[in-house]
């Protein structure tokens, strides 16, 4: 197995409080796994500690082989790893198109050249199209993203942090405040992204969780209680008791 992402004995604590407690997982090159847990179980305090966004009471955090726990976020995307939030945080007055174009530039370190004609940016403006084709947003490329159903303004978001080519995909919640009928397409866009990139995603959609993760892991009071493959997380009876349950009358 290829290690894309890996963590070890990581903890985050503020006074008494322990949010994370001795995490260690690792994350296979390629893998779609889903992190779950009742609320305030630490997801997102984990995630928080994966980007650079906190720094680690103990622990470390790797991507591949190289020690990543001191670097900043930015850095952090330099190699690979990117993130997208349960807050939409897109540019509203921008179209779609030239909103990932302007990602593309960001990571060419060429942002400073966004008001040059478009025509003078075509290799920006191809890969930018490129992406809109694989989540299938192409016939979207000229609306203005704050005009977009919440549900394309997630893709959105998705092609802004595929613009940073990542090879670990963060996923905080895709599916929050999209309408139900439209999470699966919007899941099976994700799914559907290059093999090669590893994706972790929160979700508390259970559906959604068991339909697409190939391993799933179950925090509990900032702890991983359990990990496994949807089969095995489905039959343990901890998972049952402490979060599918409720899950399921919640």
């Amino acid at each position: 197995m290829t290690v894309a992402l890996r963590t070890q004995g990581l903890c985050m604590q503020w006074g008494n409080f322990k949010a994370n407690s001795d995490i260690s997982l690792t994350f296979a090159a390629g893998a779609r796994h889903a992190l779950i847990g009742p609320n305030g179980a630490g997801k997102t305090t984990f995630i928080n500690l994966l980007t650079g966004v906190l720094k680690p009471t103990a622990g470390q955090v790797f991507l591949g082989d190289e020690d990543v726990t001191k670097l900043t976020p930015h850095d952090r995307v330099k190699r690979g790893m990117t993130r997208t939030f349960q807050i939409n945080t897109l540019f509203p007055g921008l179209t779609v198109l030239e909103s990932v174009m302007l990602a593309v530039l960001e990571r060419r370190g060429r942002g400073a050249l966004w008001h040059r004609p478009v025509e003078r940016l075509a290799e920006e403006r191809d890969e930018a199209y490129s992406l809109l084709e694989t989540l299938r947003l192409e016939r979207d490329a000229d609306e203005l993203t704050r005009n977009l159903p919440y549900g394309k303004q997630r893709l959105v978001e998705i092609a802004l942090a595929l613009a940073t080519r990542p090879h670990i995909l963060l996923l905080d919640e895709p599916a929050a405040g999209i309408p139900a009928s439209e999470s699966p397409e919007l899941f099976e866009v994700i799914d559907n992204l290059p093999g090669n990139a590893t994706i972790l995603f929160i979700e508390h959609d259970m559906g959604l969780v068991f339909r697409f993760a190939e391993r799933i892991t179950v925090l509990v009071g900032g702890r991983v209680l359990v990990e496994g493959t949807p089969a095995e997380i489905a039959a343990d009876h901890r998972v049952k008791e402490v979060y599918l349950g409720e899950a399921q009358h919640g």
